[in-house]
């Protein structure tokens, strides 16, 4: 394992061969690189795994801004740090947060990319008006973030979405965790990349060029529906639904989620729309 830091660019974890063709893998809100792991070590002896940190998460720098330009050039960033170990496309993950900023990425800049393999993201808010309102209650949760930090995680892991991760036997480990975390970087992150604050991709799912396969849970209702709606948009992509599965389906069903990234990875053009 490999960790590179260079000044102002995300914290960056390689697991496997810089020989081998390179797959990058973004976290989720209140993770780190390490949530990947499990993923990154059982496909290290086929893959270059690459783990950034989103700013304000793990070793990662805060980027301290949060106006309509801190989605972009975290973005930037990111394909800073991916470029300082490994040249030419390679695959992309992201789950969450983290797949909301692989889609972005992935239409901004798609000759960085092989495939894309989006897990419970969206393409952001379809309306002005909807991202207004969306940041001032994102600017509540980060406040709430600052002032008590385990009282959030408390009411977070309440949420309709997780319920299946709760009843996981990895939610204990999951839960110590985010408790690593600096509450003030994380609600400085939240201010800058969430879903507010995130421009819309919705107009532009119809450009898309690249292999993109969509995975949501069958029990994240919200995110099945979006997820059909953004596979009726976007070419070359697909949609998989995991059974049994809620928010967090690459823990809930890791062996599963392994069998069919490789297979779309390995085969990208084999998925049913």
């Amino acid at each position: 394992m490999g960790i590179h830091s260079p000044d102002n660019t995300p914290h960056l974890i390689t697991v496997g061969d810089a020989s081998l063709p390179g797959i990058v893998f973004l976290h989720g809100f209140l993770g780190s690189a390490r949530d990947w792991l499990p993923v990154a070590e059982s496909l290290s002896d086929r893959f270059q795994c690459l783990l950034p940190e989103l700013p304000g998460h793990g070793e990662s720098r805060s980027r301290d801004q949060n106006g309509p330009m801190a989605f972009h050039n975290a973005a930037l960033g990111l394909l800073e740090a991916i470029a300082n170990v490994r040249s030419g496309p390679v695959h992309l993950v992201g789950y969450s947060m983290g797949g909301r900023m692989a889609l972005y990425m992935a239409l901004k800049f798609p000759r960085r990319f092989k495939t894309v393999t989006l897990v419970s993201a969206t393409p952001g808010l379809r309306t002005t008006e909807e991202q207004r309102e969306r940041r001032v209650h994102d600017e509540l949760l980060a406040a709430e973030l600052e002032q008590d930090p385990e009282g959030f995680l408390e009411r977070w892991y309440r949420l309709p979405l997780f319920a299946t991760l709760k009843a996981h036997p990895s939610f204990p480990e999951v839960l110590a965790a985010r408790r690593t975390g600096n509450p003030k970087t994380l609600a400085s992150s939240l201010r800058a990349l969430g879903t507010g604050n995130q421009p819309s991709q919705w107009d532009n799912l119809a450009d898309n060029s690249l292999p993109i396969m969509f995975c949501v849970g069958e029990k994240d209702s919200k995110f099945v529906e979006i997820g059909h709606q953004m596979v009726n948009l976007c070419p070359c992509s697909s949609l998989e639904i995991f059974e049994g599965c809620g928010h967090t389906l690459h823990i809930e069903k890791r062996t599963l989620f392994l069998d069919r990234l490789t297979r779309f990875i390995n085969h990208p053009s084999s998925l049913p729309k």
